[in-house]
């Protein structure tokens, strides 16, 4: 089915969106689904995340500065540019239809290291964590800039700023960054955490840093919004003057304790099929944990409001629980998986299918893709996700 549109979606099929939301049940044979989707090469920048769009036919690859569209043959449609900020990971909302992503401006290793490859461009001297809302439906040529041709609004994250810029007191030292905050990446859209019906909230996780000495950023931070009423903070994103329009607080700031990873939460998909909230990662450092690559969060469960391991003076915290499967480590008692990919596109379709993200990069490192590749869940207890062949 390689190099093959895939025609039938577009036929009875219920709204199914990927790109960390997909219904329970996947509505098409899945012997129909190409078996992989190849970006095509693209510039310096890794992909950080991807959304299919069964119904429409569409695949969305975010490039870290820019937006692309491609059939489901992996033939560009249509790209979205001008970014010069860090787009991440990114959902379809199921109510709106509307892409969302988390990008960042900021003036760290990874703020500077896009800079430096964007010949001269410079961002405003603040910083700042944004969720960019994407119209998908004006989306319909290539090369459209993403302020001028107004396909982009953006909603601060003024929680996750405020963490960013904090210093804070752990064992007796200052420490920049609240709970390691470098950021945002992953996000997705998924049911109140206990539930696993009604309206869906947006989940947005922070980046941590993966400094080995300090022990308060051993959990994953995410925040949850209701984006309903979010068209009021909603205003185009210009690099050169960033605002600061979006609400003062999530309903709920959530820790999951994994152990540190480097940079946090890369990508997070809600998988229906399953209740489970999938967090891939890229590995930590640190020698007391087992340092998973992936980890599954069992949405099912009420958070615990408990004291936060590792913070002194204590902390209390809303803490989810991981599902009890994967790989045990004992003496941290954390629970995860093994599995290479997954960091730079993660992908539930429905019915435990799921595309995933296997990136490339040419020798020279001029040129990066991505090609996704068809997985489902497992059936050993110790693995994720086995290929579909």
């Amino acid at each position: 089915m390689i190099g093959k549109i895939f025609s039938s979606m577009s036929l009875t099929l219920s709204l199914l969106l990927g790109g960390g939301h997909a219904a329970a049940q996947l509505p098409v044979d899945p012997a129909t689904l190409p078996r992989q989707i190849y970006s095509g090469e693209q510039g310096a920048f890794h992909v950080q995340g991807i959304a299919v769009d069964l119904e429409r036919g569409h695949v969305w690859f975010s490039f870290t500065t820019s937006l692309l569209k491609t059939d489901m043959a992996g033939n560009l449609l249509a790209s979205v540019e001008g970014m010069t900020g860090h787009l991440g990971c990114m959902s379809v909302n199921p109510e709106d239809g509307r892409l969302y992503a988390s990008i960042e401006y900021k003036h760290d290793a990874i703020g500077k290291g896009i800079l430096d490859k964007l010949d001269g461009r410079q961002n405003d001297d603040a910083t700042g964590f944004y969720i960019a809302v994407f119209d998908l439906d004006k989306i319909d040529r290539i090369g459209m800039d993403a302020e001028r041709d107004g396909v982009m609004q953006t909603v601060y994250i003024k929680e996750a700023v405020d963490d960013y810029h904090a210093r804070v007191v752990n064992g007796g030292r200052e420490w920049e960054h609240r709970h390691g905050c470098s950021g945002i990446d992953g996000v997705t859209f998924a049911p109140a955490i206990g539930r696993s019906d009604g309206r869906y909230y947006l989940y947005v996780a922070y980046g941590i840093y993966g400094d080995k000495e300090r022990t308060d950023n051993d959990y994953q931070v995410i925040l949850a919004y209701d984006v309903r009423n979010w068209s009021r903070y909603e205003q185009p994103l210009s690099p050169q003057n960033l605002h600061k329009s979006g609400p003062r607080r999530p309903l709920h700031k959530y820790f999951v304790y994994t152990g540190n990873t480097s940079w946090g939460i890369q990508n997070l998909a809600y998988d229906a099929s399953t209740g489970n909230m999938y967090a891939a990662v890229y590995r930590g450092k640190k020698p007391s944990y087992p340092n998973y690559s992936l980890f599954a969060i069992d949405t099912s469960v009420k958070p615990r409001r408990e004291t936060l391991k590792g913070y002194d003076p204590a902390m209390r915290g809303e803490v989810l629980s991981l599902v009890e499967a994967g790989l045990h480590h004992e003496a941290s008692g954390t629970r995860g998986y093994d599995f290479k990919w997954g960091a730079t596109g993660l992908c539930p379709i429905g019915d435990g299918y799921f595309y995933i993200s296997h990136n490339a990069v040419t020798p020279d490192k001029k040129h990066q893709s991505s090609r996704l590749r068809l997985y489902r869940l497992s059936t050993d207890p110790d693995k994720a996700f086995d290929e579909v062949e």
